[in-house]
């Protein structure tokens, strides 16, 4: 995490320091795969992670997974000497789908307004002539 989004308070630039974490998360293609593997098989190990996402050894998947716990956007639960991982539905990955959906109808708003406004007359330039 940057030390001076910390610094700066919870926004920065309008955007959340969940979803700043999040969008760097899900910046890099083995953690997007990992949470798509997350999304689809639930709670899972790592090993299981490294079987699911193919490209990358156990121990890199881990790495991922722990760049992924410290966003927000995985939940790692112990069981004896298990670490089972699953996508946190609360956390920064959340934060972030939030703020895309609110640019996404914002710019549907502003689709709809400008299609009205060009379909209405325009009052201010009348041929006097």
């Amino acid at each position: 995490m940057n030390v001076l989004t910390l610094i700066d308070g919870c926004y920065r630039g309008g955007v959340t320091v969940n979803e700043n974490l999040a969008f760097d998360a899900l910046s890099d293609r083995v953690r997007r795969r990992i949470l798509a593997a997350l999304g689809d098989g639930g709670e899972l190990t790592a090993g299981q992670l490294a079987e699911q996402v193919g490209v990358v050894s156990r121990s890199t998947v881990s790495s991922h997974l722990r760049i992924l716990r410290t966003s927000g956007a995985v939940i790692e639960r112990r069981e004896g000497r298990h670490r089972y991982y699953s996508v946190d539905t609360e956390g920064s990955v959340r934060d972030a789908f939030r703020f895309l959906q609110s640019l996404l109808q914002d710019g549907v708003r502003l689709d709809s307004g400008a299609a009205a406004q060009a379909d209405s007359p325009d009052e201010f330039h009348h041929d006097t002539g």
